[in-house]
């Protein structure tokens, strides 16, 4: 019995395979055209008499009460044009990143056939690290000075878990973070449970939408914080059940973990060791289940109840 029950696990494995493998194959024969708008280096390399064209080329990000003395002002001012140097220097070449851009837009196609290829646009924020990535749907704004490389001279006044973050690997996963927030059905949170589900959605749909990035970079922790979240994924779930969390309404639980922080707060030992935003972790695990145990399409999924899911999910913490 135990024999016909692997060979049924290794027959159900590899016909998902296949056919995730038949969809990829076809998003990838979706046509993308895409350009990306360097205004970052059109600003950096503009003098005062090429504002007027600035503005008329980009003119969503002029403000009409700002005065052109200002503009003028910060194309000439150093700070600016150090930062602008910086961000030269990392991103001569963005080829690897429009690449990753492109296919995220295929998958967005290929689910929504509504979608319609935006304007992509790089630009510089003065390290505005709450704002990386801004997504309408007719435009998409790309700030590639919060992505200059966790370690930048730059970063050094910023918390090291947001800085982890602020590297090139993390621009398409922000993005795709971005988009799902447009895709995802979300009454106000009630529940520790209500918000674990939200976060557990947006990073299921990194699973469809950016196939390509590892489950670290979807959910922008290194692979050492990855490993610990899989290790004790189970003492992390008795913790919560025990303690009765996941129907709780107390408003500090996702401070505690769910909100972006160094680490996740048990108050136990062990919180130093493990990762923010556990709760997150779980809730994509509790998605991960769902999807795996029900027929429902992905894109009618993102507009469930988070009880629905829950409930129908059969998950079990992995030991």
């Amino acid at each position: 019995m135990k024999k016909i029950g692997f060979l049924f696990v290794l027959l159900f494995v590899f016909n998902a395979c296949k056919e995730s493998n038949q969809i990829e194959s076809e998003i990838s024969k979706i046509d993308i055209d895409l350009n990306v708008e360097r205004f970052d280096l059109d600003f950096a390399n503009a003098e005062t008499e090429d504002l007027p064209e600035l503005k008329h080329t980009y003119p969503f990000l002029f403000s009409e009460r700002i005065p052109d003395s200002v503009w003028v002002e910060r194309i000439n001012d150093s700070l600016q044009q150090e930062l602008s140097s910086e961000v030269e220097k990392a991103y001569s070449n963005f080829d690897d990143i429009q690449h990753d851009i492109e296919s995220l837009f295929q998958h967005l196609k290929y689910y929504d056939k509504t979608f319609k290829v935006p304007r992509v646009i790089t630009v510089t924020s003065d390290v505005d690290y709450r704002n990386k990535t801004i997504v309408t749907d007719t435009i998409v704004l790309i700030s590639l000075d919060t992505y200059l490389g966790s370690e930048h001279r730059f970063y050094e006044g910023i918390q090291r878990f947001i800085s982890l973050n602020m590297k090139r690997s993390q621009i398409v996963s922000d993005l795709a973070a971005s988009y799902s927030e447009g895709y995802i059905y979300q009454t106000k949170p009630k529940t520790l449970l209500d918000d674990m589900i939200y976060y557990g959605k947006q990073l299921y749909f990194k699973d469809q939408m950016i196939p390509f990035k590892s489950d670290a970079e979807k959910i922008g922790y290194s692979e050492e914080q990855l490993e610990w979240a899989i290790v004790n994924e189970s003492e992390i779930w008795r913790y919560f059940i025990e303690r009765e969390l996941l129907f709780s309404t107390d408003n500090s639980l996702a401070g505690r973990f769910i909100a972006d922080a160094p680490f996740s707060k048990f108050y136990l030992e062990l919180d130093s060791e493990s990762p923010g935003r556990i709760g997150q972790y779980l809730g994509w695990q509790i998605v991960r289940s769902f999807m795996k145990n029900n027929e429902v399409p992905f894109m009618e999924m993102l507009q469930m109840d988070a009880d629905e899911i829950f409930n129908n999910s059969k998950f079990k913490p992995r030991k």
